[in-house]
């Protein structure tokens, strides 16, 4: 077990060097190995403070990776497993930035390995070609547009988007710090891949204490600000009916457009989504529209809005076409986080991607 394996466990040469030790996490788990420990911090600050915590010794901090993945499935809910990909791919890209130095190598403990060697992990070597120099001291390149699109597909600044990228001869210009960004969702995809894992009964019972442990820090978290996904046919039926009415141009009484739109806002929709919604509106006024949605997000008020409870919704009369699951639930978020929980992934297009990809295909 390498320094440089603790540092990036994701590495196909770290699972092979865990492979390698033939280590039971069952046992480690049943002794109470230190890198169990470290696993649940790993998990625990990944819920809580979107890092990883504070490394540790070689061992303990590689062993502890395949663990956090079991805790990880264990607990199997979306936002736990959302966030723990995040943070181990927010911390490989700051190791990334710090130690892929211009016409270095990943500086751990010795161990080196080159920016084309990181490329080919993801299978991006020859897909990435530096402009202005050699690839590992390069600070402009281009990548194939279909390597772009892998990686960019799930970045929600509008920079990512294709449409505003200098695309020319099947490649995208992207800097040094796009490409870090590329890496850093090509690590969350690969953490994320095959989670939840399919976990022994013997090791989910052995780790109880440390299931406990995540849907405590869970349950203290307002989750309903975390969701980042746009699905309409999941939406509450009241959000539905009001976004219906939204899109047919009907004016809405300013209680209704309140609700409408703290809920988008609430679920990662941008000012400027939420905007594009209003323009079939009449008397749309785009000034004003974008001043009441930031008024409402907190960018210019000194409070972030969120969406009306149920009750509320039913004293303005919002509350329409209520199904079986409104009457066990008191708020529309709760209503879109359990219909997103329940739904399979194959249900989850973001109506933003499909947006995007639209406008691409029509430009």
């Amino acid at each position: 077990m390498k320094p440089l394996h603790a540092r990036y466990p994701f590495l196909a040469d770290a699972r092979e060097a865990v492979e390698a030790a033939g280590v039971d996490l069952a046992v480690l788990v049943e002794d109470g190995d230190p890198a169990v420990d470290r696993a649940v911090d790993r998990v625990r600050s990944a819920v809580v403070e979107r890092s990883i915590g504070d490394p540790t010794d070689t061992r303990t901090e590689l062993l502890s990776y395949p663990i956090a993945r079991v805790i990880v499935s264990v607990v199997d809910t979306r936002i736990c497993t959302q966030r723990y990909a995040q943070a181990e791919a927010s911390a490989a890209r700051e190791r990334f930035e710090d130690e892929l130095q211009p016409g270095e190598g990943l500086r751990s403990g010795g161990e080196q390995v080159a920016l084309r060697d990181v490329l080919a992990e993801f299978d991006l070597h020859g897909q990435v070609h530096a402009r202005d120099g050699p690839l590992e001291t390069a600070q402009a390149y281009e990548i194939d547009v279909p390597a772009y699109l892998t990686y960019a597909a799930d970045r929600r600044a509008d920079r990512w988007r294709l449409t505003r990228r200098r695309v020319a001869d099947g490649r995208v210009r992207i800097d040094r710090e796009d490409l870090f960004g590329l890496l850093e969702a090509a690590v969350e995809d690969r953490v994320a891949s095959g989670l939840p894992l399919a976990v022994p009964d013997v090791l989910e019972e052995a780790l109880d204490e440390e299931r406990e442990t995540i849907e405590a820090a869970l349950s203290e978290l307002d989750l309903t600000r975390e969701i980042d996904t746009v699905v309409p046919d999941l939406f509450p039926p009241c959000m539905q009916h009001l976004l219906d009415r939204v899109q047919s141009g009907d004016h809405l009484a300013h209680h209704s457009r309140f609700a409408i739109t703290s809920f988008l806002a609430g679920i990662g929709m941008s000012t400027d989504e939420i905007v594009d919604l209003y323009q079939v509106n009449p008397g749309f006024g785009e000034e004003m529209t974008r001043y009441q949605t930031d008024h409402i997000r907190g960018e210019t008020s000194p409070t972030e809005y969120s969406s009306p409870s149920c009750a509320t919704m039913q004293s303005y009369g919002d509350c329409v076409n209520k199904d079986d699951l409104c009457e066990e639930i008191p708020h529309p978020m709760a209503y879109y986080e359990r219909r997103l929980d329940d739904a399979d992934d194959d249900d989850l297009d973001d109506w933003r991607e499909a947006e995007a990809d639209a406008e691409e295909s029509s430009s």
